[in-house]
């Protein structure tokens, strides 16, 4: 009986067997991985893909806010909003309840261009019909061409019509680690990182305040936010104002119940356009023309970007931008006032455009 001969080379068949069974392996281990993770944060909805009317948004666990506040939008828990740049951030939604009504979400983002500010509103207009709406403009409104994005991530998946394949969409290492970071608040293990609301103090403690520092960065320009936006310097004539003409549609818009309310942020006058410069006649145009917006459409128009005894002491700022706590409290009540009265502030803090 004859036997098989012994394969002359046995090491050529050998690593070719070891290999296809290490990439197997790997393949599957990385499959099995990968399913895992896209589990773990579909399960997590790091990003709110589910809030909705009667669906809660989960707990804002990072401070991308561009990522974090389209589930506050779009879960109809709130019927007032209030919409702006990193100028209106301080308003706490507890005192505008208190002045307006309703439950408002501060849904003002660093740096974001008139389109985001657009796009974030046009979520909260989709889930409820709102009991009050706040616009906070700051100089970008006035552009004549203004940006549609900053340097920041925008994510427009998240602003679509039912956020077509999100699911695969939040499936990176930014979804996955603010998944991780919902899971331990769950476990009662880490806070959220900014309210429910929206709302956040992002100045720095008021004990730490210094105001040769402060003064240093208003003479300078400099913001303790680099990213937000600067005034705009484009003379009237070389331009029309679209961001405005954008606002006036989503006025038109709004159900006639709908309480609106504009307001130009109290920036500190150094940031302000100086009269007869080419920024302060664009300022200027700007303000008539959300004036005759605001009357057009039954809004409050408050204007505190104009010199006054809080836009020009420097110790009531942190920049030429952002003022300091107890200045957002005095626009909150300064509000309340325009709307009860509709004349102007008795100091001289803020003036009336146009009263419904």
């Amino acid at each position: 009986m004859s036997r098989a001969a012994p394969d002359p080379h046995p090491l050529r068949t050998e690593p070719a067997h070891a290999w296809r069974g290490f990439a197997a392996a790997f393949c599957g281990t990385a499959l099995a991985l990968g399913f895992s993770a896209v589990t773990f944060v579909a399960i997590l909805d790091p990003f709110g893909l589910r809030a909705a009317p009667g669906r809660a948004p989960g707990p804002i666990m990072d401070r991308n806010q561009r990522f974090m506040y389209p589930q506050i939008a779009r879960s109809g828990a709130f019927d007032g909003a209030l919409f702006g740049t990193s100028t209106a951030r301080l308003l706490d939604p507890e005192a505008l309840e208190a002045a307006f009504g309703g439950r408002f979400a501060n849904l003002a983002v660093n740096a974001a261009t008139p389109d985001e500010q657009r796009r974030l509103a046009g979520l909260f207009l989709n889930a409820v019909r709102p009991r009050a709406i706040l616009f906070g403009l700051d100089a970008t409104w006035c552009a004549a061409a203004p940006p549609d994005r900053t340097q920041h991530p925008f994510p427009d998946w998240l602003y679509a019509p039912g956020t077509p394949l999100g699911i695969l969409h939040q499936a990176s290492w930014q979804g996955l680690t603010v998944a991780g970071r919902v899971a331990l608040h769950a476990l009662h293990l880490a806070p959220a990182r900014i309210r429910g609301d929206g709302y956040a103090v992002f100045t720095p403690p008021e004990a730490a305040y210094d105001l040769a520092r402060a003064q240093t960065h208003i003479r300078a320009g400099t913001a303790v936010d680099p990213d937000a936006a600067s005034p705009a310097a484009e003379d009237p004539a070389e331009g029309g104002m679209p961001a405005l003409d954008q606002l006036d549609a989503l006025l038109a818009e709004l159900p006639p119940e709908t309480r609106r309310v504009i307001a130009f942020m109290p920036v500190h006058e150094a940031a302000q356009g100086r009269p007869g410069t080419p920024a302060g006649r664009r300022e200027t145009a700007c303000k008539a023309r959300v004036a005759e917006i605001g009357r057009a459409r039954g809004a409050l128009v408050v204007d505190f970007r104009i010199p006054s005894p809080v836009t020009t002491q420097d110790a009531n700022y942190w920049d030429a931008l952002h003022y300091r706590l107890p200045v957002a409290d005095r626009i909150v009540a300064g509000l309340k006032r325009a709307a009860e009265t509709g004349t102007d502030a008795p100091d001289g803090f803020y003036r009336v455009l146009a009263h419904p």
